[in-house]
């Protein structure tokens, strides 16, 4: 879970991972919409995949990277109990605010 969270605090190995949402990504179309150089996209990619949270398969000459949901699983399943604080907070002030006077 920690690393997890350290890969992600990255801004740009986050920029990766939030195209790589849409589905399945070759390395040159990643280069293209993260704005980084091929090395460094390569680089991000390796370490995402090395603590499994993309995989990778080769389609003749290109390598098509994509999300594994399930490290992405753990870490929703970590904050949830967090988002069911906040959101016990949000309703709470809703119904405050409902009860005042314009």
């Amino acid at each position: 879970m920690v690393t997890t969270f350290a890969l992600l605090a990255d801004p740009t190995r986050r920029r990766p991972v939030e195209e790589l949402r849409a589905g399945e990504r070759s390395v040159g179309v990643l280069v293209d919409a993260v704005g980084l150089s091929q090395p460094a996209v390569s680089k991000q990619l390796r370490v995402l995949r090395e603590a499994g949270l993309a995989s990778v398969r080769k389609d003749a000459q290109r390598r098509m990277y994509r999300l594994d949901p399930e490290r992405l699983r753990e870490l929703d399943d970590w904050l949830q109990p967090f988002r069911a604080m906040w959101e016990a907070r949000v309703d709470a002030l809703e119904q405050t605010l409902s009860t005042m006077e314009d």
